[in-house]
């Protein structure tokens, strides 16, 4: 019989029964896990409950901190990311009725807020939870990591968010040790702080000021054992030059398509790793993960029992689980779910033998003259190249097919700037793409940007 659900965060970390070396830790604090619900951290009670409020914090270790004090607690959470602009934030904080701003000095401009009481929230500061009253089903509200436009504020539930955990993932004897590139306040690391507090194990939190490297060594050095990122991230590390300094058994991918070339390189560079890549939005929460090395998913995830149901209408993938967030939340919404109850993720798959393989984002089509061209399924094929580290592909503009399909390539090594590889490359696509896919030209860069989530960060002309 399973158990019931969490009534609060509080709890969760009560079930996962932390022994005395588990901890959450930044660069500059670690915090025993058994110790985290008493933490001090906000100076709150009960004039706290029932509260909408919005949380912006500078740190990820006080976003913690505050979780755990909040949850159970107030009405309503938005959490801010990192990179919200003032202009979003003020947006947010009308169109979720927020009546409270606990925040970190220097996240938000004084007048952010027009008013709203405004509470401090650090690493060392004190809180009451003992109000007397039962715990309240907060609402957790995450912002979508769209790379345009306004983030869609996305309403989810402690459930909703714990709907994956209990997959195996990071069970056994001795606890784990999670890590992740991605930032916790976001839908991605939302979910490995959460695995690591209900399994008892220990959370060493990103640093964005930190460089691939320098990550990496700290993250070894805390004895990681479960790390995540986006096939991006992954690729930046292997580039570091520091990806010997960490050891773990279990690697997980997830927020872009993964294809071969960086499961096979993940592979070759930790042998005694499992490397799996997972589907997940912050919409439709977490649909699968394979960990059988391959890049796509089987077919037979179509027709499979259990909480997620998938099927693939018009070449998209969409998914139907407990999983899914309640709503959006804002002035401007659509439906989150169809009436039939699945999320259309606008992510397009094609069907090849027993797998389906992600081709890209609907959204991010190239026209060439009536030809569609997806620049991830391109991007898979040069990736495949052994002189290439990552790649980029976009569009430019043409008089003549009104779109043109162009990349620009990290090369592995020293020799970035070889003619004779460029030439080579560009041999290489023809070989192995259709004339309308194959770039017009191939440009030899140092380093291609990533977006705030952690992806690629595309531009189209």
């Amino acid at each position: 019989m399973s158990q019931p659900r969490p009534a609060s965060l509080i709890e969760v970390i009560g079930r996962g029964r932390p022994g005395d070396a588990s901890f959450v830790a930044n660069a500059a604090h670690r915090i025993a896990l058994s110790e985290l619900a008493s933490k001090k951290s906000l100076e709150a009670g009960p004039l706290m409950r029932d509260r909408c409020v919005l949380l912006a914090t500078v740190s990820q270790l006080a976003t913690v901190l505050a979780l755990v004090a909040l949850d159970g607690l107030v009405r309503r959470i938005v959490i801010c990311t990192p990179d919200l602009s003032q202009e979003h934030i003020e947006l947010a904080i009308k169109d979720a009725g927020i009546d409270l701003i606990v925040t970190e000095g220097g996240r938000l401009r004084p007048d952010v807020g027009g008013g709203l009481p405004v509470m401090p929230c650090g690493e060392h500061l004190r809180h009451d939870r003992n109000d007397g009253g039962e715990p309240i089903a907060t609402e957790w509200v995450l912002f979508t990591s769209g790379s345009t436009g306004r983030p869609k504020m996305v309403v989810h539930s402690l459930a909703t968010l714990m709907g994956a955990v209990g997959d195996g993932v990071g069970s056994g004897d001795v606890p784990p040790v999670w890590s992740t590139f991605y930032d916790i306040r976001r839908y991605g690391g939302m979910q490995v702080l959460l695995r690591a507090l209900a399994c008892g194990g220990s959370m060493v939190l990103s640093d964005s000021s930190e460089s691939p490297a320098h990550f990496l060594q700290r993250v070894g050095r805390a004895g990681v054992t479960h790390i995540s990122g986006t096939p991006s991230q992954w690729r930046r590390a292997l580039m570091s030059g520091a990806a010997g300094s960490m050891a773990p058994r279990y690697i997980r991918l997830s927020g872009e398509a993964a294809d071969q070339a960086i499961l096979d390189n993940l592979a070759r560079h930790f042998p005694h790793a499992q490397v799996a890549h997972a589907f997940a939005s912050t919409e439709a929460g977490v649909a699968f993960d394979v960990r059988d090395g391959k890049a796509g998913f089987p077919i037979t995830l179509l027709s499979a029992e259990g909480p997620v149901q998938l099927r693939v209408e018009d070449g998209s993938l969409q998914i139907r689980s407990e999983r899914i967030a309640t709503r959006y939340l804002g002035a401007e919404t659509t439906m989150l779910a169809g009436p039939n109850g699945f999320v259309d993720t606008g992510d397009i798959v094609e069907q090849r033998g027993d797998r389906y393989l992600f081709v890209g984002r609907r959204n991010d089509i190239i026209n060439v003259g009536g030809l569609k061209v997806h620049p991830g399924a391109v991007e898979s094929v040069i990736n495949r190249h052994p002189a290439v580290s990552m790649s980029r592909v976009s569009s430019r503009r043409s008089p003549i097919t009104g779109s043109i399909v162009i990349a620009d390539v990290v090369l592995r090594g020293e020799d970035s700037s070889s003619a004779a590889v460029e030439t080579t490359l560009m041999e290489f696509c023809r070989q192995s793409l259709p004339p309308h896919e194959v770039p017009v030209s191939l440009r030899i860069v140092q380093s291609l940007a990533l977006s705030a989530s952690g992806k690629l960060a595309r531009h189209y002309a």
